[in-house]
């Protein structure tokens, strides 16, 4: 039997968005296609794939075994199209990469900037992600590489430091003089501007500043947006974290006040599948990267 090749992109879809129509939206085809293409590796194989429910698929143990023959065969194909491509004597392909909000720190731009010097025939898709959305879409493999905030370190991606970023805990510019006096638990007990889960580098940094002293936040409300966040702080709703460089700012406009207390750090990465590591475009991409930040190396998980 052949393997098609189309058929198990959406396998690994389905597999991962547990859900036929959701997988059929991120894979830009009908609910119908993304099925006929289940069911024909089903009854190739004559192996049941998934356990239908009334709200999703889930894999069964087969399923399971399978998927990451899959992802295996799905990534030695697009090293295999790149390989094929660098014989030809020109590098060709497409490259999707995320960066945050602010380019500006983990430089994409020049790195970008000399991806296109030494391969030109390269078509780069640059797209604005924060590090939970790029961490997810790097494994699933929407992304081919993403930057990220640090520390958690996936095992299945390679990740190289490109820098470490500065935190500083900030607030109203009203409540100047509680922040500045204010001990770590009176601290916890004003109302916080916190993320939702899925921003794991924040709540990283902010569990370290407080549960190691056996603090709880006071969450007065939620964000998934570092700009609504800012918004709400400066509306007075409460403390939050930010980057040392825009709070020392805003502080200088005199528009936020900075606590005294605690400057944390993370680094900062850009990541890829350690699957692809040999894939001449991500060989490629990550020698234009050390042009820009010179010693670049895999960070140890």
């Amino acid at each position: 039997m052949l393997i098609d090749l189309a058929q198990l992109r959406t396998f690994v879809g389905v597999a991962e968005e547990e859900h036929l129509t959701r997988a059929a939206e991120r894979l830009h085809m009908s609910q119908s296609a993304a099925s006929a293409h289940v069911r024909a590796i089903e009854e190739n194989l004559d192996i049941e794939l998934f356990i239908r429910t009334n709200r999703s698929l889930k894999l069964t143990s087969a399923g399971e075994l399978l998927l990451g023959r899959a992802r295996d065969l799905l990534n030695d194909a697009n090293a295999f199209n790149a390989f094929a491509r660098e014989l030809r004597g020109k590098m060709e392909g497409k490259l999707v990469v995320s960066s945050s909000s602010d380019p500006s720190v983990s430089r994409v731009a020049q790195i970008v900037a000399a991806m296109h010097r030494l391969h030109p025939l390269v078509q780069i898709d640059l797209r604005a992600r924060q590090s939970a959305g790029t961490r997810q879409e790097l494994k699933t493999g929407e992304l081919d590489v993403g930057v990220m905030l640090g520390p958690s370190l996936d095992p299945s991606l390679i990740h190289y430091e490109l820098t470490k970023i500065s935190f500083r805990i900030v607030g109203p510019v009203e409540w100047k003089e509680q922040i500045q006096s204010a001990d770590w638990k009176t601290l916890a007990a004003m109302p916080w501007i916190t993320p939702m889960d899925s921003s794991r580098a924040y709540s990283d940094m902010l569990a370290g500043l407080f549960e190691t002293r056996g603090l709880k936040l006071n969450t007065a409300v939620r964000f998934d947006n570092s700009s609504l966040a800012r918004s709400m702080l400066l509306s007075g709703m409460g403390l939050m974290l930010m980057r040392e460089e825009h709070a020392l700012e805003d502080e200088a406009e005199g528009i936020l006040t900075i606590s005294p207390l605690g400057t944390t750090e993370l680094p900062l990465f850009i990541a890829h599948q350690a699957s692809r590591k040999k894939d001449p475009l991500i060989v490629g991409f990550m020698e234009a990267a050390r042009q820009v930040w010179p010693g670049l190396k895999p960070s140890v998980v």
